[in-house]
C-alpha cells in the first residue's frame, strides 16, 4: 500500500511534533508544512527531505486532494477555522489541545467531526505522561478505593517567558490559561476520577505581568514560539505583551457528575515548573513527585494505603522509567497512537473528541465564573 500523505499547518514551535510521523515506507510522508512564514521550516528540508513543500498560505495544503490527514497546530484561536476548513475537505484531523477557546467553537468542531466528512484526533499528551499512566493504572486496580476527590497544583515557572509574551496574553486570542495550560490538567483530572465536571466555581486574577513596565510594541504581534530568555524574579520580565489581560492566578473548584469533587491551581510566576497531583480515595490516596522524568531526574508516584501520621514517602513508591523523546516520552507515545488512529485500530487512552470538548468547557465557565465574582456555573 502507497504511504498516506500528511501535512501540518503551524510548522513552527509545537507543529513539529508532525515530524515524528514521518514514517516513508512504513505508511505514513510528511508532504507539506505551512506557518506564518517559510523562515525557520529548513528543519523539515532536513528531517523530511526536499521534496517536502513549504508554504505560508495553509489553504494550498487544504485544497490539495492528494494529502490524507493534517496536523493542526496553529494559535488556539485559528483552531476552529483551520479544523472545520480540514475536516469539511474530508481529511483527517490531529487538533493539538485546546480543542478551541470557547465552548460554541468546540461544539462547532464536532458537529463538521460527526458529519463523516472527516475524521478528529485531539491531541491530549498528558494522557500518555508515564506517571499519569501510572497512577491512572493504580486507581484502575482499585489500590486507593472509590475515587472521591482530586487536587492538582500547578506552577508554571515559564509564565512569564512564554504565555505573557505572545498572542497568549490576550483574552481574544485565548480567552484564558485555564484553556492553554488548564486543559491538560483538566483532562486529566476528568480522566481518573472517570467523569466530567458539570458545575465549576473559579477565582483568580492578574497580579503580577500586569505591574511589569518592559513591554513590546503594539504592532510587534509575536506568535508562539521558542523561549529565548529565562527572566527572575518575575517582576523583573523584558519585552512582555501590550496587551495583557488574562490571569496569571487561577483557580477552580469541580464538581463532576459522577459526584467527584476536584480543585486546580495555576501560578505562572512560581520558581518551579510542575505539576502535582493528589488523588485520594475510600482506602488510600496516590500522589505524584514529578511529572517527566528525564536521565537526571525522576518522577515517582506514592502510595499511602495504611493510617499513619505524617509518612513523607508514603508506603509504596513507583519510580516512572525514563522514555526518550519530548515530554517525557509523552509525544511520543501520542504520535503512536494517532498513527494507528489513521490505520483504524482502537485508540484506548487518547482523549476523545467530547472529552476535549468537556475539559475547554469546564475552562471557559472556570474563566466566567472568576471574573463574575465567583459565581458557580454549570458546564453544559
Amino acid at each position: 500500500m502507497k504511504d498516506m500523505k500528511l501535512a501540518v499547518l503551524g510548522a513552527h514551535g509545537r507543529g513539529r511534533i508532525s515530524i515524528m510521523a514521518h514514517r516513508p515506507g512504513e505508511g505514513f510522508h510528511l508532504v507539506a508544512a505551512s506557518g506564518h512564514t517559510t523562515d525557520g521550516l529548513d528543519i523539515y528540508r532536513e528531517k523530511c527531505g526536499d521534496s517536502i513543500r513549504l508554504t505560508a498560505d495553509y489553504r494550498e495544503i487544504i485544497a490539495d486532494k492528494n494529502i490524507d490527514a493534517v496536523f493542526i497546530c496553529t494559535p488556539d484561536y485559528l483552531h476552529l477555522e483551520h479544523t472545520l476548513a480540514a475536516l469539511q475537505a474530508g481529511k483527517t484531523v490531529f487538533l493539538e489541545k485546546p480543542m478551541a477557546i470557547s465552548i460554541e467553537d468546540c461544539d462547532a468542531i464536532l458537529a463538521a467531526a460527526e458529519s463523516k466528512q472527516g475524521r478528529l484526533y485531539v491531541g491530549h499528551n498528558m494522557r500518555f505522561f508515564p506517571v499519569m499512566r501510572k497512577m491512572h493504572e493504580l486507581i484502575s486496580e482499585g489500590r486507593i478505593g472509590k475515587v472521591e476527590t482530586i487536587w492538582c497544583r500547578h506552577f508554571v515557572g515559564m509564565g512569564g517567558d512564554a504565555y505573557f509574551k505572545n498572542y497568549n496574553s490576550e483574552r481574544k486570542y485565548s480567552n484564558s490559561l485555564l484553556l492553554q495550560k488548564g486543559a491538560h490538567d483538566i483532562d486529566i483530572i476528568h480522566w481518573l476520577a472517570g467523569g466530567h465536571t458539570r458545575r465549576v466555581v473559579g477565582m483568580g486574577k492578574l497580579s503580577v505581568y500586569n505591574r511589569v513596565e518592559n513591554r513590546r510594541s503594539a504592532d510587534d504581534f509575536a506568535p508562539r514560539g521558542e523561549i529565548t530568555q529565562v527572566n527572575w524574579p518575575p517582576l523583573s520580565q523584558t519585552g512582555l505583551s501590550p496587551v495583557i489581560n488574562v490571569e496569571d492566578l487561577s483557580m477552580i473548584l469541580m464538581d463532576l457528575d459522577n459526584g467527584v469533587q476536584a480543585s486546580y491551581m495555576q501560578c505562572h510566576y512560581a520558581p518551579d515548573t510542575h505539576r502535582n497531583y493528589t488523588v485520594i480515595g475510600t482506602e488510600g490516596r496516590i500522589e505524584n513527585y514529578g511529572h517527566a522524568s528525564n536521565r537526571d531526574n525522576w518522577a515517582t508516584v506514592h502510595l499511602w494505603n495504611q493510617r499513619t501520621t505524617y509518612s513523607e514517602l508514603g508506603h509504596e513508591i513507583f519510580r516512572i522509567p525514563f522514555i526518550e523523546g519530548s515530554h517525557g516520552g509523552a509525544d511520543p507515545l501520542m504520535i503512536d497512537d494517532f498513527l494507528n488512529f489513521l490505520r483504524g485500530q482502537e485508540c484506548a487512552e487518547s482523549a476523545t473528541p467530547w472529552d476535549a470538548r468537556m475539559a475547554v468547557a469546564t475552562g471557559c465557565q472556570g474563566a466566567r465564573s472568576l471574573r463574575e465574582g465567583s459565581i458557580p456555573l454549570s458546564v453544559s
